[in-house]
């Protein structure tokens, strides 16, 4: 207390100071005492409070530079009671701040006023105050939501983290899960971290010699063995060259297969454009670029069919270019590679740019982790039951492995490489067959390895729940009130019901693509069941009960299913070439509708004289044009109005009955029962022709 009060020495030369200011007010201003009073104290104010403003700058800047206690006498000797105060209060603020910024707080959801202010460390009253700045006026119980917490804690410098929702209650923050993930460790990639052989993709479009090329590659007869010329399924497989392995995925050219293109081309490390020489660009070879770029893979031009007369590499080049694909030799990146399947020219430098690319690439995986796959193909082999074709991404694949695809889970039975033999596991881009799923997944989902057998049991259901809600909300009749009438339209409209089967997964998908491209408003086409495997009773059945037919493609007929079949009536059509079972089907659809009745005017008469005879009327007339017939359609047309639509009874010409009378004779005609015959009536007789229907 006593180091606070001034020492008389110092008193008096504060009030010397003090009345010397007074007098040179007095002096300057002519106005009364009291006024040069006030006026002298406001002043005194502003200058205190300036000053003091100024010494606050400087005693912070003192405070970061110096560790010891702030400069003495000056500062208090040019401050008064008023700023000393005023320093007392602004200090703490200061304080109270740095301590909110260092603050962090954790909600959940939305918090009180009073929740709020506890975790912040402040009065209830202060953050409602706080609030009310912002022109949010609430209570102490009311309920702030998200966006006025993060507001007013921006405000009061206090981080602010909000807890998620996680299946685990224990979890609290979005982090702590992430640390459950088991990355492969950085610490071991000599060990596990090898290199691994490219995964390459044949694209181009149709009969441009995708599959004889790799069959050339192969040194195998492939594409002997395919329908028509036309690859129906996707198939994978694995060659070395000088040690170094590569493993080809051969899709389909066909427009059909365009989904299975884009997935081929989203597991692969390099695309082989095959472009033949003599073709050149195609509409599907710039569709089978797009999904090339779309996947960001690199690609090499395999000109094919160069030994041809009519082969012209630089038209294919030029084109190319146009697009984007320019070659080295122009001065570009792309890898240009012309080659002949039948003759075995360019092979083996095809092969040796494949590698050379992947060598660039730098392409490795995880030899030891769990295993994960993409499907490339399934089907339901007779002795085998369901099967995936994929190809391992990273880890190791063992035979016993439980393993999860899609809404389908099993143990591997067994492990089949391209050349049918059975192996014990697989490594990375070794395409394998797999036995042991409990069905057929869809190709392009991805295969991965669990230990968990009640957790991956669980993932199953869920994922078959979610496919059978999916189902039943696309089949639920969508009727409004504005569609109605549509509707029943459509109800009459005649349907052609399917059943189709086809060998692979991948070509029933393709097929069911096709089919759903015919479009006819006359015809709907339905596909009540689609499936991978033969024929069985059970279609044959379902076949029956909605009165369709089965369409197999590139599968039998069991024997038990075609001896039911034959029973009930139920037509099996198979098919192994995609061209003719679309256009089947089309007839098909074709055959559904009735024929249309088409009117054909075969000649006109005008009546000339009414003759009346004792038990009906004959109309004498001349035939203006074609020819009367009898036995045919006619109507009498009285001023363009039809009176009556009937049949020639009777023809005459004189007294004799005729077949038929041609233009410029005269003759009788008896129509039916009518007897209301005027002079200058036409008569025209007609005949109605049935024209079948198209689509």
């Amino acid at each position: 207390m006593n180091s606070k009060k001034l020492s008389p020495s110092t008193e008096l030369k504060t009030f010397n100071n003090n009345s010397s200011n007074r007098l040179s007010l007095d002096k300057s201003k002519k106005a009364s005492k009291e006024v040069d009073f006030s006026l002298s104290s406001q002043e005194k104010k502003t200058k205190s409070v300036a000053v003091l403003d100024e010494i606050k700058d400087k005693a912070k800047k003192e405070e970061k530079k110096e560790t010891s206690l702030p400069h003495p006498s000056s500062i208090e000797q040019t401050t008064k009671k008023e700023s000393k105060t005023a320093v007392t209060i602004e200090k703490p603020s200061a304080a109270s701040n740095k301590e909110a910024l260092e603050k962090t707080i954790f909600i959940k959801g939305p918090v009180t006023v009073k929740e709020l202010a506890s975790l912040i460390g402040i009065k209830p009253f202060q953050l409602i105050h706080h609030l009310m700045e912002m022109n949010i006026f609430a209570s102490m119980t009311q309920l702030l939501d998200e966006a006025v917490i993060h507001n007013v804690c921006n405000k009061l410098g206090v981080i602010i983290q909000t807890e998620k929702k996680e299946r685990h209650p224990q979890s609290i923050l979005s982090a702590p899960p992430k640390l459950k993930v088991k990355p492969p460790p950085p610490v071991q990639p000599l060990s596990k971290i090898k290199p691994r052989a490219p995964v390459v993709t044949f694209m181009g479009h149709v009969d441009h010699g995708k599959t004889s090329l790799l069959d050339a590659i192969r040194q195998t007869r492939v594409a002997a063995g395919e329908a028509g010329g036309i690859t129906q399924h996707i198939g994978a497989y694995t060659i070395n060259k000088e040690g170094r392995p590569v493993t080809f995925i051969d899709t389909p050219g066909h427009e059909a297969f365009t989904a299975m293109r884009a997935r081929g081309a989203s597991i692969t490390d390099i695309v082989v454009l095959v472009v033949a020489a003599d073709d050149g660009v195609m509409p599907q070879t710039l569709e089978a670029i797009n999904h090339a770029r779309s996947a960001k893979v690199p690609i090499i031009v395999a000109i094919n069919k160069i030994d041809l007369p009519g082969a012209n590499p630089l038209k294919v080049k030029s084109q190319l270019q146009e697009i984007g694909l320019v070659p080295e030799e122009y001065g570009g990146d792309t890898i240009f590679c012309e080659v002949s399947a039948v003759k075995n020219i360019g092979i083996d430098n095809l092969l040796d740019m494949i590698l050379l690319q992947g060598e660039i690439l730098e392409l490795k995986a995880d030899y030891e982790g769990e295993a994960k796959a993409r499907v490339i193909e399934s089907q339901i082999e007779k002795g085998r039951g369901p099967t995936a074709t994929v190809i391992v991404q990273s880890g190791r694949l063992k035979v016993g492995d439980l393993v999860l695809c899609g809404p389908y889970y099993g143990k591997v039975r067994a492990l089949i490489d391209d050349r049918g033999k059975n192996i014990k596991e697989a490594f990375p881009s070794m395409p394998v067959k797999i036995l042991g799923l409990n069905g057929a997944p869809l190709p392009g989902e991805e295969l991965v390895v669990e230990k968990d057998e009640k957790k991956v049991k669980e993932i199953v259901q869920e994922r078959m729940e979610s496919l059978k809600k999916a189902r039943e909300e696309s089949l639920v009749p969508k009727v409004t009130l504005e569609n109605i009438f549509q509707a029943i339209e459509e109800g009459q409209k005649k349907t052609l019901n399917i059943v189709l089967k086809a060998d692979v997964q991948g070509s029933l998908e393709a097929l069911t693509d096709q089919l759903k491209k015919i479009t006819s408003q006359k015809v709907d086409l339905d596909i009540i069941h689609a499936g991978v495997g033969s024929i069985s009773e059970s279609d044959i059945l379902l076949a029956k009960a909605s009165k369709g037919i089965v369409i197999g493609f590139n599968t039998k007929t069991d024997s038990a299913a075609a001896s039911l079949a034959k029973r009930e009536g139920v037509q099996i059509k198979l098919f192994s070439i995609i061209y003719e079972l679309v256009d089947q089907v089309k007839e098909a659809m074709s055959g559904l509708l009735e024929p249309e009745l088409r009117e054909s005017i075969i000649g006109t008469a005008i009546i000339k004289k009414v003759f009346d005879l004792s038990k009906y009327k004959v109309a004498g007339c001349m035939v203006q044009s074609g020819r009367m017939v009898r036995g045919g359609l006619a109507r009498i047309l009285r001023g363009k109005q039809p009176i009556y639509d009937g049949e020639i009874l009777s023809l005459k010409r004189f007294q004799d009955e005729v077949s038929e009378v041609r233009m410029g004779f005269e003759c009788g005609i008896r129509l039916g029962n009518f007897n209301d015959y005027e002079i200058d009536d036409i008569i025209q007789c007609y005949q109605l022709e049935k024209i079948a229907q198209s689509l």
